[in-house]
Order: C-alpha cells, then sequence, then structure tokens
C-alpha cells in the first residue's frame, strides 16, 4: 500500500493505483502513467503510480486465472484510484 503511505508526504503531486487485468484498467494505466510523468516534468512534485499485474508463471497459475485473481483478490485489497492529484486539497 504504498501509495496510501506516500500520499501523506509533503512534496508528492501525483499518486495512483491501477490495475493491468483488462483493456478498460490498461488504459486507465496509461493514462495515470502520462499524469504521473507530466507532474515531475512540469517540477510539481513526485508522482508515481502503483501497478497490479499478474506473475501466472510464479503463481502457479494459467494466464487466464491470474487476470481474475487479480480481479477478485487483489484489487479488494489493493483498490484502485488517484490518492493525491496536483492541486488537490484535503482537508482533515
Amino acid at each position: 500500500r504504498m501509495a496510501e503511505m506516500l500520499a501523506t508526504l509533503p512534496g508528492v503531486s501525483y499518486l495512483a493505483r491501477v490495475a493491468v487485468n483488462k483493456p478498460a484498467n490498461i488504459m486507465k494505466a496509461k493514462k495515470a502513467i502520462k499524469q504521473a510523468f507530466s507532474v515531475q516534468i512540469d517540477d510539481l512534485g513526485f508522482g508515481m503510480v502503483e501497478i497490479l499485474s499478474t506473475c501466472p508463471t510464479n503463481w502457479g497459475l494459467h494466464p487466464v486465472k491470474a487476470l481474475e485473481w487479480v480481479e477478485e483478490k487483489m484489487i479488494p485489497y489493493y483498490p484502485l484510484g488517484e490518492f493525491k492529484v496536483p492541486g488537490e486539497v484535503k482537508l482533515g
């Protein structure tokens, strides 16, 4: 849960967690990676994208089963989304 930990630090401008388990999530991942690079290129602060991906060989699963495992087990434990966005003010 790196994104949640880093979101509390000063100097961090963009943090997101994405997955690459289906086409819609791959498109979101691409957008998040571009945003993280833009934040750093524009000197707005540190940007990071945490990516949930499969490793069917290491997990000993068929590739399709590995994709299902990401959806059923990883995403509920590591929720997807943007945790910090440039210009966003969090009160609390």
